[in-house]
């Protein structure tokens, strides 16, 4: 399947947590073996929400791809690359925005839902309202055929769709119309139950210490119902239990009986759970303190696919440009 092209990107809002993997990084590693992959930390998008505050989006650029490549992604597997270091990006989201009826932006659910839900900042921009038109030329760059997705994002893929299938009937058949990819995400709750968001500074971080991923793990929440330790436990509601499930698959249905019948408490589960935890995150904290001290190679891959990212780009605007008669 090397032949056919998987785009998929991040906002670089900080290091990452457990929710990101899970949700899409442990994907992103099965792809890059299956696929020609291209990742990108979505730097230009994440100024659609913190265009006031821009201080930390170097930072977190660079938190980012260490995350990434702590987990296992690999740069000669996939081209891991900075959206803004591609320019033809912004180019193609200019074509784009000009061919784009504002009906179709308007409709999008997540500008209707992050409109009503976003109070604190101002995101009455253009830049926030023509964001799917970026995002459709962040995919038909690549001319990807799949785009990896959950069931929620849907939409911003078929728009992608109708902007290719407007661009190819006003000038001819230049982009592959791409497929969502469904993926099934694993979902995890944070450390108070809700869902994991820094927001709700609930969240464990790939780069938690042992330590510090033990500590977050006992003050969990669990079964509110269960005061003493023999008292029968309720699993589907505990977060812990949550975490067995991915963690400790092999004894998770032992877990389970165990709880229900009052024959383990809170605390040694948690102690269970914490072994298994960390046999999975350390190796990985451990690459990531490595890569730290590392700037060097960090800054070579995002030059390097970043440099990969601009040639094929540059193809695809070549293309772009000669079906619009604007290759003078």
């Amino acid at each position: 399947m090397k032949d056919k092209v998987i785009l998929s990107g991040m906002r670089p809002t900080g290091k990452l947590h457990l929710g990101n993997y899970f949700g899409a990084l442990e994907n992103w590693l099965r792809l890059q073996d299956e696929y020609k992959c291209f990742f990108f930390v979505a730097d230009w998008h994440a100024l659609t929400t913190v265009y006031e505050d821009t201080g930390d989006i170097g930072k977190n650029v660079r938190d980012v791809v260490i995350d990434w490549l702590s987990t296992g992604l690999d740069p000669q597997k996939c081209v891991i690359f900075l959206q803004s270091r591609v320019k033809q990006h912004a180019e193609l989201y200019l074509l784009f925005s000009m061919i784009t009826p504002l009906s179709w932006l308007t409709r999008c659910p997540t500008y209707k839902d992050q409109l009503l839900q976003i109070k604190d900042k101002n995101i009455s921009t253009y830049g926030f309202l023509g964001y799917p038109c970026l995002q459709a030329a962040d995919i038909l760059m690549y001319n990807a055929d799949f785009v990896p997705v959950g069931e929620d994002q849907l939409p911003h893929v078929e728009l992608t769709r109708e902007i290719a299938r407007r661009f190819n009937y006003l000038y001819g058949k230049t982009f592959k119309e791409p497929q969502p990819k469904l993926t099934v995400s694993k979902v995890l709750p944070g450390t108070d139950g809700r869902k994991m968001s820094k927001s709700y500074n609930n969240t464990i971080a790939l780069s938690d210490s042992p330590e510090e991923m033990g500590k977050k793990v006992g003050r969990m929440v669990t079964d509110p119902a269960r005061i003493r330790k023999d008292d029968p436990g309720h699993p589907d509601v505990c977060s812990v239990f949550a975490y067995h499930k991915l963690f400790n698959p092999d004894e998770v249905k032992s877990v389970e009986f165990s709880c229900r019948k009052g024959e383990i408490g809170c605390v040694q589960c948690k102690r269970n759970l914490v072994s298994k935890m960390q046999e999975f995150l350390t190796p990985i904290y451990e690459r990531r303190i490595e890569l730290e001290k590392n700037e060097d190679y960090i800054t070579e891959v995002i030059e390097q696919g970043s440099l990969k990212a601009s040639q094929e780009a540059d193809r695809i605007m070549g293309m772009a440009r000669q079906a619009m008669k604007i290759d003078f």
